[in-house]
């Protein structure tokens, strides 16, 4: 048996499949084209960009699985299981779920764009989370998020108990990728040049975060990042850049952006540390695109040899948005434990 998962969120159109043991049988993600120099785009254009690109998607997946043996549709409905969550990014997925379900006749279940982050790591993981003993980081484009996390009947049961408290780690990224002239998203271009980095002093343009109970803001370091970026402009210029331009081989930008990893790094591990004293946690998990970065799992790596509890990563493809993680909650919806 497979079972097909379905994602549209803000801005990946993907599509995954998984057999009866959980393995991945195709997994196929693709960015929405944001015109340069911008840092988004409208809801509409999302839906209409998702309508267009989901079908030619779905072509792909099935030449690589045979459509009778799919036992049933998993998709993402909603950015969060929560009374009000919606964004008309997830309807382009959820329509063309509904119809394949109706003529495949098979199950469609629905599930958070959330749920299926968490799934695609722990499920994939070899740790497995504890009823009650385990937090989730989402760390994504628009959501920086440390949830009490535990299993339910159909998914998971993810509440919020940490984060920011204004833009995300991946607004942080990409408006500061953006300012440098990169395209969006930005955070590989970030996190190539703090990979780039050859030690030595770190030139102290980001500031340290403040952080109370688990919650922090991340407006601070934007707001000195962006004047670093526009002083850097001044003398390199922001054309299109590209992974050859000047902007990758720059040292003074690659320690900026090793220390602004560094700052991220500090800022979630310091949370994880309270939270976990708080809640009694003995694992973190972190999903979301953030999450793949080298640099920042090296570094938090590093800083966590002496935390008391485990942070899993797990799988860097799995990390950023894909539909594994629908596909393999739709698995544990049918193929229920004997």
């Amino acid at each position: 048996m497979i079972y097909l998962g379905i994602d549209t969120s803000n801005y990946k159109t993907s599509v995954a499949a998984v057999d009866n043991d959980g393995r991945i049988l195709c997994n196929i993600s693709e960015y929405l084209d944001v015109p340069h120099g911008k840092r988004g785009l409208r809801q509409s254009e999302v839906f209409f960009m998702h309508s267009n690109r989901l079908p030619l998607i779905l072509s792909d997946a099935l030449k690589t699985i045979n459509p009778d043996e799919i036992a049933a549709i998993g998709v993402s409905d909603r950015p969060r299981r929560t009374e009000g969550s919606y964004m008309p990014c997830f309807l382009a997925g959820l329509n063309t779920a509904r119809v394949m379900s109706d003529i495949l006749r098979v199950p469609m279940h629905s599930f958070s764009h959330q749920e299926g982050h968490a799934a695609s790591i722990i499920e994939k993981s070899e740790v497995p989370v504890t009823d009650s003993n385990s937090l989730l980081m989402h760390l994504s484009g628009g959501t920086t998020e440390i949830l009490k996390c535990s299993r339910d009947d159909t998914a998971y049961r993810l509440d919020i108990v940490g984060g920011t408290l204004d833009i995300s780690i991946g607004q942080l990224l990409d408006r500061f990728g953006v300012a440098l002239g990169f395209h969006f998203p930005s955070g590989m271009y970030i996190d190539k040049l703090a990979g780039a980095y050859k030690g030595g002093p770190l030139p102290g343009i980001v500031p340290g975060i403040r952080i109370m109970d688990g919650y922090f803001n991340l407006s601070g370091p934007e707001n000195e990042l962006l004047k670093f970026a526009r002083s850097f402009a001044e003398n390199h210029g922001t054309g299109e850049n590209t992974d050859d331009s000047v902007h990758i081989e720059n040292e003074k930008l690659s320690a900026v952006c090793y220390e602004l990893m560094e700052r991220i790094a500090d800022v979630l591990l310091i949370s994880s540390n309270y939270l976990k004293s708080a809640y009694n946690a003995d694992t973190v998990y972190m999903a979301g695109g953030v999450a793949s970065s080298d640099t920042l799992r090296k570094i938090i790596n590093e800083k966590s040899e002496e935390c008391k509890y485990r942070i899993v990563f797990g799988d860097a493809d799995l990390s950023g948005d894909n539909a594994v993680g629908t596909a393999l909650l739709a698995r544990r919806n049918e193929v229920k434990p004997s």
